[in-house]
């Protein structure tokens, strides 16, 4: 593979690509050969990061339910000693736990690596880096892939790389961390071992990494959480898309919490950054009612402080944290990423931010080292749901003041010209010149032009915004009141009736 094939793998601050075939039109271009060099490089890099020799830095790797999985994390432990690294095989892991792993005193290790590629098909696989200082940024791998385009694959004996087993002591972490929060620090043992007795909550791995949850934490807890389902790793993903953004998904969590009468109903992607919930009703708590909850949560503890959301998060959510909740909210831009550097970069000068998320479910908090944790995030949901049952009142009470979402929609106008972001700009240009022009209100936006509509005639809200890699302009409608999803769509068709190169 050439280094402008292996460049293409770079997703952002990921990298990911096709590891298996099966899927028509989609060529294997990940493979055990590129990851292995992919390894060699990281070693580089975090060398050079460090300061350390290579022989001096321990790396852990770990990767979720997928296919391909065995077969890369082979081919990049021995990328690693090749580099002259120790490498630690973590075996099944989640992302979050592959972070945690440069923290915990029993590991500690200098950098480490998870092969996933989220919700992505069975045929997908890819590698995320981390370092003390959390994950690596766009520009670090770049770097490495074009370290990596310099060297050649080299075999090696790894029989004797050192094994641990991660998501036991990440769920030890995790269990601490409930039974403080719910007995506090210096409750009595007995009450300890059961915070959760008395609470059923049934999970959805959707056959990812996830499984863990139900059975390490909650059930070692005292909570009851028969009805989950669909916790053991199968990379086949036979039940459902493991994505909580996905309806299919949604509607088995919510099947699973009203058949099983359960208290909450858990959701996870297949690596575990993400989450969602469902309430006992079963009611989805996604998109904006999951930050809501979230913000609600941390509200008491940081009063007045600024959640940062992506783009597409409503006025409804900034309703709720501005005025019911008191606090401040900055709708930033999409991309977990950015969210969470906003949030860094806030806390740096001064501006106290607790929470960085994205509708998608990735939500990283400060006090969690900026970590988009979906299994910690559950946790503190679980933590409020066994203080709320003390108190006799219910986790939905958190986010009761929230209106409820009536009318969205998402739209994707593809942009047939050869230079799609050339013409993508001259689009959002010339777009918020005719809003301007025809008496619309544009609100404050970091990415696109976002339009609101406050009028009897019509009531919501649009954002139109160019996709930074694909050539896609996507468009998100909200309507306050059944039927004004629609007047909104034809206001803004017509806006952009006279650009023939953009089509739905």
């Amino acid at each position: 593979m050439d280094s402008t094939q292996i460049m293409k793998l770079q997703n952002g601050s990921d990298i990911r690509g096709v590891a298996l075939e099966g899927v028509e039109g989609e060529s294997v271009n990940l493979t055990p050969h590129i990851c292995n060099r992919i390894a060699q490089a990281f070693v580089i890099w975090l060398s050079k990061k460090t300061g350390k020799n290579p022989e001096e830095l321990v790396i852990g790797v770990g990767r979720d339910s997928r296919l391909s999985g065995p077969s890369l994390e082979k081919s990049v432990i021995e990328g690693i000693k090749i580099a002259k690294a120790e490498p630690v095989c973590c075996g099944l892991a989640t992302t979050p736990a592959m972070f945690m792993s440069v923290v915990f005193e029993q590991t500690h290790f200098d950098g480490s690596i998870m092969l996933t590629a989220s919700h992505l098909p069975f045929n997908r696989n890819g590698l995320k880096f981390f370092d003390i200082d959390g994950g690596l940024e766009h520009d670090d791998i770049t770097e490495i892939l074009k370290t990596a385009s310099g060297i050649s694959e080299q075999k090696a004996d790894i029989n004797d790389c050192r094994c641990f087993d991660l998501i036991s002591v990440y769920s030890e972490h995790l269990r601490k961390t409930i039974t403080e929060g719910v007995c506090g620090k210096n409750c009595e043992k007995n009450a300890a071992n059961t915070p959760l007795a008395g609470l059923k909550i049934v999970i959805d791995a959707g056959n990812g990494a996830g499984g863990f949850f139900a059975e390490k934490v909650l059930k070692m807890l005292g909570a009851d959480t028969k009805g989950s389902q669909f916790l053991e790793p199968d990379g086949n993903f036979p039940n459902h898309i493991p994505n909580p953004e996905n309806p299919d998904a949604m509607k088995a969590i919510q099947s699973a919490v009203l058949r099983n009468h359960a208290d909450l109903g858990l959701i996870f992607d297949t690596d575990v950054d993400r989450m969602s919930a469902v309430l006992p009703d079963g009611t989805e708590v996604n998109r904006d009612s999951i930050i809501a909850m979230a913000a609600a949560i941390l509200a008491p503890e940081y009063p007045g402080s600024t959640i940062i959301t992506d783009s597409v998060t409503s006025d409804r959510l900034t309703y709720f944290l501005e005025k019911v909740l008191k606090l401040k909210h900055l709708c930033y831009k999409r991309g977990y990423k950015n969210v969470i550097n906003k949030c860094k970069e806030l806390n740096a000068s001064g501006i106290v931010s607790p929470l960085a998320m994205e509708t998608s479910g990735h939500g990283a908090l400060k006090d969690n080292y900026y970590l988009d944790d979906g299994a910690f995030l559950g946790v503190k949901i679980v933590i409020a749901l066994a203080n709320a049952n003390k108190k006799g009142e219910k986790l939905a009470d958190l986010i009761k003041e929230l209106p409820p979402l009536v009318e969205a929609q998402e739209l994707r106008f593809k942009i047939l010209a050869e230079d799609f972001k050339a013409y993508g700009e001259e689009v959002l240009k010339q777009f918020k010149q005719q809003a301007v022009k025809n008496g619309y209100t544009l609100q404050d936006s970091y990415e696109g032009v976002r339009v609101s509509f406050n009028s009897e005639e019509i009531k919501g809200w649009a954002l139109l915004r160019l996709s930074l890699h694909d050539p896609v302009m996507p468009l998100n409608i909200e309507g306050a009141r059944k039927g004004d999803m629609e007047k909104i769509k034809a206001c803004i068709k017509n806006l952009l009736a006279d650009f023939d190169k953009l089509k739905m």
